[in-house]
């Protein structure tokens, strides 16, 4: 097993540091679920290599417009979508089809600590790439597999995309307009929500893996599925219909445990209200001018919960009278939950996400910066720095090769064949 702190010996043009600035991770995954795994490990400080295909690269690089503009305001081929999910890493074009590149790529996955991927199950087992495979070349490699369905059922073999995932898993079944309101209906979330949890639940899952290895000195491998992420995720409404034995519906905007927790109407626009106990609710009331909270079918929030159908055009007369801005004003000196509904050009100009630096701007070759959103992650002794922009394609290729022990000869050889 290579030691921990083997990516600690890599060459490279950038200095890394980080939590996890001693792991070295293979990213053989594309598009979304697997990159933003890599990406939170990059960010964390971890060397994170990235294979792709040579010439085309990871899908996303050509999911656009937009695409970044060069310094002379022409597109690039680098798509915001691709931007997204692969800072700091490094890319490396590999063909893993031919016996040459897969040579390589196991020459690349015997060094590392991390391996992600998100071939159909099965895949990479054909191309000698599979966990047992690598295991014997490298018994402390912790292998992560992400697909749609596992690695294990009658859908093992079924492609899994994030909006079929939404919508199997149930999460559309409870997102959406009520279907007797205007727009009724199913609704996907406005993010691949299934592709992110996926990576973020596979990020926790790699870093135990790390944790245990450290114990025991074992890898070991890790099935991860959209499916089940998407299940997991839902939550709080899981269990209204195990408890309660009846499958939630869509309720629009609307809490189905707590009330008033949604949108209203102001004068002037829309925002939201997210009362979150009696206490809250009684200050609530108070402030608008109204005694609601005497009321006997409102008293508490099981109360207002059955009463809802009441309560709420009680209240929407109420908070029509009144501009958003006042709203808020009147309402969040008192500790009770409000905000208005921005779009992200408000997002990223509000004096609170910009407080929290929440938008970075990181050196890119052809762009001369490029923009991106910071990692919420804030560590006190091993602070994230980011390590470097999302990677041209193949930008690494020969840097990350010789580091492995190729000589140049041998890296030649391989661009020369197609196969880098």
């Amino acid at each position: 097993m290579p030691p921990e702190s083997s990516s600690s010996n890599t060459s490279s043009s950038h200095v890394r540091s980080g939590a996890l600035s001693h792991i070295r991770v293979l990213d053989m995954s594309r598009v979304l679920a697997g990159p933003w795994c890599g990406q939170i490990l990059a960010d964390l400080g971890a060397e994170v290599i990235k294979i792709e295909r040579p010439r085309v690269g990871d899908d996303t690089r050509s999911w656009g417009p937009p695409y970044l503009k060069d310094r002379d305001g022409n597109d690039t081929r680098e798509s915001a979508y691709f931007l997204g999910a692969n800072r700091g890493k490094k890319s490396v074009t590999l063909d893993i089809s031919k016996p040459e590149g897969q040579q390589v790529a196991r020459r690349l996955a015997a060094r590392a600590d991390v391996l992600i991927e998100n071939y159909k199950a099965g895949d990479l087992t054909r191309y000698n790439l599979g966990y047992e495979q690598l295991k014997a070349l490298n018994p402390g490699l912790i292998y992560c597999s992400i697909t749609g369905f596992g690695q294990t059922g009658p859908m093992r073999q079924v492609a899994g995309y994030d909006f079929i995932i939404q919508a199997m898993g149930g999460l559309m079944s409870i997102t959406g307009e009520k279907d007797d309101q205007p727009g009724g209906g199913p609704q996907k979330v406005g993010v691949a929500v299934a592709d992110i949890t996926t990576g973020m639940y596979s990020t926790v899952a790699i870093l135990a893996a790390i944790v245990h290895r450290s114990l025991t000195g074992q890898g070991q491998y890790i099935d991860m599925a959209l499916l089940d992420s998407q299940v997991a995720m839902i939550a709080n409404m899981n269990m209204n219909y195990l408890v309660g034995g009846k499958a939630p519906k869509r309720m629009g905007n609307a809490h189905a445990n707590i009330v008033p927790y949604q949108v209203f109407d102001a004068s002037d626009g829309q925002f939201v209200v997210a009362v979150g106990n009696d206490g809250q609710f009684a200050k609530f009331c108070e402030a608008a001018g109204q005694a609601f909270h005497r009321d006997p079918r409102f008293l508490r929030n099981d109360d207002r919960v059955r009463n809802r159908e009441v309560l709420i055009p009680l209240l929407a007369a109420v908070l029509k009278q009144r501009t958003v801005s006042e709203w808020i004003s009147l309402f969040e000196p008192l500790g009770i939950p409000v905000g208005g509904i921005n779009n992200l050009a408000q997002v990223f100009d509000h004096a609170q996400v910009r407080s929290r630096e929440m938008r970075i701007d990181l050196p890119h070759p052809q762009a001369g910066t490029v923009p991106m959103v910071a990692n919420p992650i804030k560590m006190s002794e091993t602070p994230l720095r980011y390590q470097s922009a999302p990677p041209l394609l193949g930008q690494h290729t020969r840097e990350v090769l010789a580091d492995a022990g190729l000589t140049t000869a041998e890296i030649e050889q391989l661009q020369a064949s197609g196969i880098v």
